[in-house]
């Protein structure tokens, strides 16, 4: 969100001051500053009335989001200035620019209709977080006055997790993934390793970073300055958080601190993607809990899966995530898979993700081995499947989700085998023609239904019930 600023400062050095640090902000407009209370009430008035007096809409939306006021601007005395701005436009957001920042002028201020107020001399951490803060408080009485309806206040990037059922059923290849293939499709994309004691994003993506998430724990008000030091720019383009090299430092990252780290994270990235590992503590768990869309990796097989149901049981008993709230990923899958990702939908009552993950390590060694996970080959039938995987969740557009999938000729198998012309008349399995197998699922389509679209399942493998006959041990009771 462009946050516009409209500074009311008549000293001429505090002007170019103020003016200079309001252009070190990120995603901030700074107008020219004014230089007396006249000049502010008439600017505003002038915004209104070119939107026009019909449109009550445009014309919120044509005001500065936030309002500095300098305790020295004339004639008006500053608190007055702050209570006429308040009452005439109320969809603006005004901080107070002040030497005395003590409680009482504080109070003051407050009852004037003033969001905050910063000290003299200015700060670049303090300033950046009142005008912030009003920003947010801005665009949430816009909503209300009828301003652009999607102006939502507050955290607005997407935030997506990523959980294991177990370890080493590539959650963090999953992760790293999702992240390049939204950051590809344009979106600013923060990753996270909440695994804080063995996470391995940096090892996957080649980076040695001395900062860490921990860096940001002991800190009760995160500023746009704060945030930037301790994210690791990625040359893929990408904002890393990462987990600390000492493992034992995670027991510093709490619930608290992880739900103030990911509030500043989603309100300067699109996207927020966040690797929990498989095992749960207070800041993963309140990620989870946080997630517009939760992520649980597991791999067709019986340990796994019994993992997986272990672990939404859990989220469940704890109150963090029901179980259809929670979408599942099987990755590895083949064709003579018994255990299918119908069964899997049936032993942990959640959601299926329409995108099976082939099993195709060989493609991935070289580039897990260099450390370099982002040069995967595109034609790699495990990097096709998870960006389609992207474009189920909403995190790239729809042509990218689809590429490489637009006819039978384009998508990979599960195996990563070409495959076969089937000769008229054989058998499938017969070896003349490869043929789906029973139970063998396809790789994503693209669904216009709900956000993953309906479930897809298909029976488990023929031949007699095997370990996850429903009959067997996941039947409750």
């Amino acid at each position: 969100m462009t946050i516009r600023i409209l500074p009311a400062v008549g000293d001429p050095d505090a002007a170019r001051t103020v003016s200079a640090l309001l252009s070190q902000l990120p995603d901030a407009e700074p107008a020219p500053a004014v230089a007396d209370s006249t000049a502010l009430v008439d600017a505003l008035a002038a915004a209104v009335q070119g939107a026009g007096a019909a449109a009550p809409a445009a014309a919120v939306e044509a005001l500065p989001e936030v309002v500095l006021v300098h305790e020295r601007i004339g004639p008006t005395p500053a608190l007055e200035l702050i209570r006429e701005v308040a009452l005439r436009f109320p969809a603006v957001g005004v901080v107070l620019i002040t030497a005395d920042a003590g409680p009482a002028l504080f109070s003051a201020a407050m009852d004037a209709g003033a969001r905050g107020i910063v000290g003299l001399p200015l700060g670049y951490d303090e300033l950046a977080a009142r005008v912030q803060a009003a920003a947010q408080w801005s665009a949430g009485v816009r909503v209300h006055l009828g301003g652009n309806p999607d102006a939502v206040p507050g955290p607005s990037g997407t935030l997506v997790t990523v959980t294991g059922a177990k370890g080493g059923v590539g959650t963090t290849v999953t992760a790293v993934h999702l992240a390049l293939a939204a950051r590809a499709a344009g979106r600013s994309v923060a990753l996270v390793d909440l695994d804080l004691q063995s996470g391995d994003v940096a090892s996957y993506l080649d980076v040695q970073f001395r900062r860490s998430v921990v860096d940001l724990a002991g800190i009760s008000d995160i500023s746009v300055r704060v945030l930037q030091d301790a994210v690791h720019d990625h040359h893929t383009g990408l904002g890393l958080l990462l987990a600390p090299e000492e493992g034992e430092r995670g027991e510093e990252v709490d619930d608290r601190a992880a739900r103030q780290i990911i509030g500043a994270l989603r309100s300067r990235y699109e996207v927020v993607l966040v690797d929990c590992g498989s095992q749960m503590q207070s800041a993963n768990a309140a990620a989870v809990e946080l997630a517009d869309v939760a992520l649980l990796v597991t791999t067709p097989d019986v340990v796994a899966v019994r993992a997986a149901k272990r672990q939404v049981r859990l989220w469940d008993r704890l109150q963090i995530r029901k179980a259809e709230e929670t979408t599942t990923v099987v990755n590895r899958l083949t064709r003579n898979t018994e255990i299918q990702p119908s069964l899997v939908a049936k032993a942990t009552g959640t959601q299926m993700a329409r995108t099976h993950v082939p099993a195709a390590f060989k493609e991935l060694q070289p580039c897990v081995d260099a450390g370099r996970m982002q040069d995967l080959d595109g034609r790699s039938t495990v990097k096709q499947a998870l960006w389609a995987l992207a474009g189920e969740l909403g995190l790239v557009d729809a042509p990218a989700a689809r590429q490489g999938r637009g006819s039978h000729r384009a998508r990979p198998s599960l195996t990563g085998r070409k495959r076969k012309a089937i000769t008229p008349g054989a058998a499938p399995g017969s070896g003349t023609g490869p043929g789906p197998a029973p139970g063998a699922v396809s790789g994503s389509g693209a669904g216009s239904g709900s956000r993953f679209g309906a479930r897809r399942g298909s029976a488990a493998a023929a031949g007699g019930p095997g370990p996850f006959d429903p009959a067997g041990p996941y039947e409750e009771g």
